[in-house]
């Protein structure tokens, strides 16, 4: 079986009295999971209470967490505030690192993001990691920006652009982008990005839909509505049903580099109404709760 590779951090999310397991690359890994993709999970855990309950976590949705995952002292955490918009501010313990390539067979695509990218001095064994895999994988990439993490903005801002260029689908917000380039248009920002290598720029705007670009023209779908509890976890059921979508249309690996670059712009469309629905299901739920395929197909009868 063709086995996707995601590779970040995972962490517990604490919200007043409770936690949740959290995670961008996590929510990924765990959303592809439960729409009964096959995934492996390269993380930075800890053998601690916190390590087991993500092991657990992960391993439930059907995703492989691979073992080299649990070398951390501690598991990370960050701790949330809920806005009365249902946005979320973080404040991160966390240490970033990779130890070496994971043992498993070439992947289908190999997916990285958030503090994965930008965090030492993880970040430079996930940019070795990508350079490894990108011959034979499709890379995809969210910045997933986390400021309060970042000391230092312009190197920030340079290793995300150097995986855009070695991307082949990136997925990016609109206050990301805002984040990364606040003197221009997000748009304009993702056609530029879409010339420095990707076949796909998908950039999310709130509650005015999301926008993809690609070497066909340009795709465009409106927010699904739905009353929202929280927005955790949406850009992550965004980038796991985009990639789903694709994963469908067999436009994934590396042999498929050409015919992804070649994608139209109504087959570009459909795409980004599934990753739209399915980040609709997750914000009407507390937490970063992903729908399964099951949830997603029924929504998607209605």
């Amino acid at each position: 079986m063709t086995r996707g590779l995601v590779v970040g951090e995972a962490l517990i999310d604490i919200v007043g009295g409770d936690e949740h397991v959290g995670g961008s690359p996590l929510n990924v890994a765990v959303g592809l999971g439960r729409l009964g993709r096959a995934v492996d999970f390269l993380t930075y855990i800890a053998d601690d209470a916190y390590g087991q309950r993500i092991t657990d976590y992960v391993e439930a949705a059907g995703v492989q967490l691979i073992s080299e995952s649990r070398s951390a002292k501690r598991t990370a955490t960050a701790r949330s505030t809920i806005a009365a918009d249902g946005s979320a501010d973080y404040v991160f313990d966390l240490d970033w690192r990779l130890s070496g390539t994971p043992p498993v067979a070439p992947p289908l695509f190999v997916h990285t993001g958030s503090i994965a990218a930008v965090q030492d001095p993880g970040c430079l064994a996930v940019a070795a990691l990508i350079d490894t895999y990108r011959v034979s994988a499709t890379i995809t990439f969210d910045p997933n920006v986390r400021p309060s993490l970042i000391a230092d903005r312009e190197s920030a801002v340079a290793r995300i652009e150097h995986l855009v260029e070695r991307s082949d689908i990136v997925k990016v917000s609109e206050e990301d982008l805002h984040w990364i380039d606040p003197a221009r248009p997000p748009e304009q920002i993702a056609r530029t990005w879409l010339g420095l290598g990707p076949a796909i720029v998908a950039v999310t705007m709130a509650d005015r839909g999301a926008v993809a670009f690609c070497a066909a023209g340009v795709a465009r779908v409106p927010t699904r509505a739905v009353r929202v509890v929280d927005t955790v976890g949406a850009g992550d059921s965004f980038m796991a049903g985009l990639l789903d979508a694709l994963w469908g249309l067999g436009l994934l690996g590396g042999d498929r580099r050409t015919a992804l670059r070649g994608i139209a712009v109504d087959a570009l469309t459909a795409a980004l109404e599934e990753a739209s629905l399915s980040s609709a299901l997750t914000v009407a739920r507390a937490g970063a709760d992903l729908p399964d395929r099951a949830a997603l197909e029924a929504a998607s009868r209605r």
